[in-house]
């Protein structure tokens, strides 16, 4: 299904474009952790590969820090989290952005409350 966009060859396919390719590096009070934000259409503007994480060495020393984290690489979508990946149900390219941007503020929300209970 999507071999092509994956990086795999095949002939009589559309090229694929990256059309994002964000990194924000985050300071305090979440300083050392990353958002990352990666997307490839095919020349009709479909999204055919995509990549969200939200890294956070500090709370999560599996899979290379990704706390937070869905890409279709595999050829499936799934989601990472603390280590241990699940399939799930791809409903779009836009819901999907959206519900990863809700899950890292309750994470954030979460990794707050905790800061200040320990104080």
């Amino acid at each position: 299904m999507l071999s092509w966009a994956l990086g795999k060859k095949r002939t009589g396919k559309l090229p694929i474009q990256q059309v994002v390719d964000e990194t924000v590096f985050l300071k305090r009070p979440r300083r050392g952790s990353t958002l990352k934000e990666e997307v490839w259409e095919s020349a009709d503007r479909e999204v055919v590969r995509y990549s969200l994480a939200y890294i956070n060495p500090n709370i999560c020393g599996l899979d290379n820090g990704r706390v937070l984290g869905y890409d279709n690489s595999h050829d499936h979508h799934h989601r990472h989290f603390m280590g241990r990946q699940e399939s799930f149900a791809f409903a779009g390219y836009e819901s999907l952005a959206a519900r990863f941007y809700a899950e890292v503020q309750e994470l954030w929300r979460k990794e707050d409350e905790e800061r200040h209970k320990n104080r």
